[in-house]
């Protein structure tokens, strides 16, 4: 699973920087996208705990989950100096998010992340900053032995590609969604989901 390549409606008049990031997120893959005020974006400090507790299987395996960043109060921090912030999700099959194909999707929800923030960079907004869902050294660096970041001390494989876990940073996605009218699929992994049944993924970009 990947995005397309290319640029949405290459030959249209360019329209506002919203519009175009907008129009950009639903081109490379997203089923909605929505810009909301960033104050809206509720952090919660327990939602980041339960990285560490229950301990989250790559938990601390890679420089963009804890204990490598700087979690909740961060985050606070950076949504006072970020205006606004797009809201993506992806709506897939619940089968495939029970799959090994799970990992495809989170990297395309890392691609989109990181496309949009290269676009709001483009357009001006100096500031603007991706965070997505999952963990990265899985996503991107599965099949390599450590993290080159946590474990050597060097560069990331991925620098292009890979964005910090907003989970790390105590993001609320279900009241992040429920702030940006984007309707939440939820799956409950504890049941066994109907043929037809549904789940969402999503990401955010900083806005500034």
């Amino acid at each position: 699973m990947s995005s397309p390549h290319g640029s949405p409606d290459a030959g249209a008049t360019p329209g506002s920087t919203a519009t175009q990031l907008l129009d950009l997120a639903r081109y490379l893959g997203a089923t909605e996208a929505a810009i909301i005020d960033s104050r809206k974006i509720v952090v919660t400090d327990s939602l980041a705990a339960l990285c560490a507790q229950p301990r989250c299987p790559h938990y601390g395996l890679s420089a963009t989950c804890p204990p490598h960043v700087t979690g909740p109060a961060e985050f606070r921090d950076l949504v006072t100096r970020h205006d606004q912030a797009l809201v993506y999700k992806i709506d897939v099959p619940t089968a495939l998010l029970l799959s090994p194909e799970v990992t495809e999707l989170m990297r395309l929800v890392h691609e989109i992340g990181t496309s949009l923030e290269r676009k709001a960079l483009e357009l001006g907004l100096s500031r603007a900053r991706a965070f997505a869902g999952g963990s990265c050294k899985e996503i991107f660096c599965g099949g390599e032995p450590d993290c080159r970041v946590v474990d050597r001390g060097g560069d990331c494989r991925h620098p292009d590609l890979a964005r910090p876990s907003m989970s790390g940073y105590g993001v609320d996605t279900t009241a992040m969604l429920r702030a940006a009218g984007l309707t939440l699929l939820r799956v409950d992994p504890g049941a066994e989901p109907p043929p037809d049944a549904s789940g969402t993924v999503c990401g955010l970009v900083l806005l500034a």
